[in-house]
């Protein structure tokens, strides 16, 4: 092969490279379930086959993969800019058509019972970030049959903490709830700070009396559960290989697989939870620090990006230099 040919062969190596960074990563981290969030709660009911009717509705809506996919509502390049980018009525999906069916406004959504006062909130992070929680409960007279917006939130989120503990697998922190009464919905923003990233959920909940509904409990899924629906997962961990539920190994920015690989799903609600851990339970089991994966939102991207452009006029130099010896 000529020089010139080589030079040609490695830039086209590299433009594919490139050319595979501009795809949107996917990535799988987490989701509320203390409150237990809408997503949680029909993946632990089983997407094959959900019990209560809005988790069925969800599934018929959005398909079974995306709740396969239940930690994986995010935007990946929201840096902060919520309201901007997630328009009114789809709050619950974060703006993705994959989780439309989270969006469904019905007053029958399973809920968790909530009280006023303090509360311990539980987050499960199947990948750890560094990064801060913002949580959001709906105003007063707010309407469940409605498409939640914006304006139905309070103005400011009743929580926010910066780079939680992680206690077997979850995030773990503490919040003041407003005093309220009858169904009402916390919202949640996870915003990473090693990334533009962020994750939203949406948990149904009750004070008190449910206004005369009889909807079911919400159910968190069991580490039992989120391990045998990994195989269904089409998300890959971008350099998280070993990070619980759904992580494969893969390097470099996570990516959608072209199809669910395994058969698995997930355990009933009610089989008894394993004493299993998922390995980043494990590493975190004691309450360590977060792990950060990134110094800024920038750099794989561009230490990826440096090295091409490097790639690229190494080969054109090469090239210049055999042709003038020739």
């Amino acid at each position: 092969m000529t020089s010139r040919r080589s030079a040609a062969a490695v830039t086209a190596g590299t433009v594919l490279v490139l050319s595979g960074l501009t795809a949107g990563p996917a990535f799988a981290h987490g989701s509320m379930t203390d409150p237990v969030s809408r997503v949680s709660t029909c993946y632990a009911e089983g997407p094959e086959n959900p019990r209560s009717a809005a988790c069925k509705a969800a599934v018929a809506a959005s398909g079974k993969q995306a709740f396969y996919d239940w930690n994986a509502v995010n935007i990946a390049n929201a840096a902060g800019q919520h309201r901007k980018l997630i328009p009114d009525g789809k709050l619950c999906s974060a703006g993705n058509n994959t989780y439309r069916g989270l969006d469904l406004a019905r007053a029958d959504w399973p809920a968790s019972t909530m009280s006023s006062g303090s509360h311990t909130f539980h987050y499960k992070g199947t990948a750890p970030h560094k990064g801060s929680f913002e949580l959001y409960v709906t105003k007063d007279g707010y309407d469940p049959s409605k498409p939640l917006k914006w304006s139905d939130l309070e103005a400011k989120p009743f929580v926010s903490v910066t780079d939680p503990k992680m206690q077997n697998g979850d995030y773990v922190f503490q919040g003041t709830v407003p005093k309220k009464s009858g169904r009402h919905l916390i919202y949640s923003i996870w915003q990473r700070s090693d990334s533009p990233e962020a994750f939203y959920t949406c948990s149904d909940v009750v004070f008190g009396k449910d206004n005369g509904s009889s909807a079911p409990s919400a159910t968190a899924p069991t580490e039992q559960q989120i391990e045998s629906g990994a195989g269904r997962s089409s998300v890959q961990h971008g350099g998280h290989g070993g990070h619980g539920a759904g992580a494969k190994g893969a390097e470099g920015t996570g990516t959608r697989k072209t199809g669910a690989e395994g058969t698995a799903a997930p355990a009933p609600a009610s089989s008894a939870p394993s004493h299993r851990t998922a390995p980043d339970t494990r590493a975190h089991a004691a309450g360590t620090e977060l792990a950060e994966t990134g110094g800024d939102s920038t750099t794989p991207y561009l230490a990826v990006g440096g090295g091409a452009v490097l790639a690229i006029g190494a080969a054109v130099l090469f090239g210049t230099a055999r042709r003038r010896r020739a």
